[in-house]
C-alpha cells in the first residue's frame, strides 16, 4: 500500500500550517512505501541544505519503520545502532522523520522534515503524518 499523491499533499499541507504555527521555514518531503519521492515543498526562505535532509529523514523513518530521532537513540556510541548512519548511503538519525501510516495502521509512506532545531523539525514532520486520511 503507497500514499497517495493527494495524501501525501495533505500531509504536508498540515506540515507547513504547523510550521507556520512555529514561524519555521521547512523543507517537506513525503516519500511512498517503496521510499520513492511522492511530494515536496520547500518554503520561502528555507535552507538549500536542508533539502536532501529532509529527503534522507523520511528514508530512514521508512527504512526501519520508526521515528528517525528513535533510531538516533539505539545510535549511540555502546548503543545496538552505533553507526547505522553510515549504511544505506547515508542516514539522518536526529529527530524530523516520521513513518506515515493509514486508518488500518499500515505504513504507507514517511515524512521528513529540515529547516529548524530538532524539537520544530519533529513537531512540524508529527503534524504531518498525523494530518489522517
Amino acid at each position: 500500500m503507497n500514499i497517495t499523491l493527494e495524501q501525501a499533499m495533505h500531509v504536508i499541507a498540515a506540515a507547513r500550517s504547523k510550521s507556520e504555527e512555529l514561524g519555521t521555514k521547512m523543507d517537506i518531503a513525503v516519500i511512498d512505501s517503496g521510499m520513492n519521492l511522492t511530494a515536496f515543498a520547500r518554503e520561502d526562505g528555507a535552507w538549500l541544505g536542508s533539502i536532501d535532509i529532509a529527503m534522507k529523514k523520511a528514508k530512514t523513518a521508512r527504512s526501519f519503520n520508526m521515528n528517525t530521532g528513535a533510531i538516533g537513540e539505539l545510535s549511540q556510541p555502546g548503543g545496538p545502532l552505533f553507526n547505522i548512519e553510515h549504511s544505506n548511503d547515508g542516514l539522518i538519525t536526529f529527530p524530523g522523520g516520521v513513518p506515515i501510516t493509514n486508518s488500518a495502521g499500515e505504513i504507507i509512506g514517511a515524512i521528513g522534515v529540515s529547516g529548524s532545531s530538532v524539537e520544530n523539525d519533529h513537531a512540524v514532520a508529527v503534524a504531518g503524518a498525523e494530518s489522517g486520511f
